[in-house]
C-alpha cells in the first residue's frame, strides 16, 4: 500500500523550479510536481515502467492508427493464417526483442522500432540469397539486434536438433518482423523516449508466464523490469 509522502514546502519541483512538488519521480530520484510529470514523462525523463504514475497514465494513453498507406512494408502480407500456423515464432520473437531491450538500460520504443528496421532489411536481403547484415546507426539498437540474432540462431540451431533439419525459415522469420513493426507503430506515443510499446511486450511477457504450469520452487525466476 502505498504510503502519503510529505514535501518541505521550501522545496520546488526539480523540473520547473517553480511549483511545490507533489510526487515522487523515480526517473529523476526526485520531486516533482504533477504538470511536469505529465509533460516531460517519456520526453525527457526516462521513466521506469514499473513507476506507478506511468502505469496510470498508460490506461489513459491514446494513439493514432498509423496509416495504411504509409506502413512499410506493404509488400509482405502477414495473415491471421500465417501468424496461427507460426505461433510460436511469434512468441518466440516477442520474447527476444522483449530480452534485448530490457538488457540495454533505458531503451525506448525508438530503439526498438530501429531495431526490428535493420532485422527486416537483413532478411529481406536474405530472401535474395545474399547473406548481408544490415546494421542501424542507432547504437542501442545495435546492442539489441545482436541480442535478437543470437536468439535466433540458437532458436534455429535447437530447432534443428529436435527435427534433424532446418526448419527456421527466413520468410517466416521476416513474417514474423513485419508484424511485430506494425504492433510498435501502433503504439507509438510520439513522446521522445516513450516506451508504450515496451510495456506492451512486458505485459504480454507476464500473461504468458501467468498461463504457463508453475515451477517447482528453484526454478527461473521471473523476468526482471528496469
Amino acid at each position: 500500500m502505498n504510503q502519503r509522502r510529505c514535501y518541505d514546502t521550501h522545496v520546488s519541483c526539480r523540473i520547473c523550479e517553480t511549483r511545490k512538488p507533489r510526487r515522487f519521480c523515480p526517473g529523476l530520484n526526485a520531486d516533482i510536481c504533477a504538470p511536469c510529470c505529465g509533460t516531460e514523462r517519456e520526453n525527457t525523463v526516462t521513466c521506469p515502467l514499473d513507476c506507478e504514475y506511468l502505469i496510470e497514465a498508460r490506461k489513459h494513453e491514446r494513439y493514432d492508427a498509423p496509416d495504411p498507406a504509409a506502413l512499410p512494408n506493404k509488400d509482405i502480407r502477414v495473415s491471421e493464417e500465417f501468424l496461427q500456423e507460426h505461433d510460436h515464432l511469434v512468441g518466440f520473437l516477442f520474447e527476444a526483442l522483449l530480452d534485448g531491450a530490457l538488457k540495454v538500460e533505458g531503451s525506448s520504443d525508438r530503439d526498438l522500432r530501429d531495431t526490428l528496421e535493420a532485422l527486416i532489411k537483413t532478411y529481406r536481403t536474405r530472401q535474395s540469397g545474399l547473406i548481408y547484415e544490415t546494421r542501424p546507426e542507432n547504437p542501442y539498437a545495435g546492442t539489441i539486434q545482436e541480442s535478437v540474432n543470437q536468439r535466433i540462431e540458437q532458436f534455429r540451431e535447437a530447432l534443428t536438433r529436435e527435427s534433424g533439419m532446418t526448419t527456421l525459415r527466413d520468410t517466416d522469420i521476416l513474417g514474423v518482423l513485419v508484424f511485430l513493426q506494425r504492433i510498435a507503430l501502433h503504439w507509438d506515443n510520439k513522446r521522445t523516449r516513450g516506451r508504450s510499446f515496451l510495456s506492451f511486450l512486458v505485459e504480454r511477457h507476464f500473461e504468458q508466464m501467468a498461463r504457463m504450469p508453475k515451477k517447482p520452487a528453484g526454478g527461473d525466476s521471473p523476468l526482471l523490469v528496469g
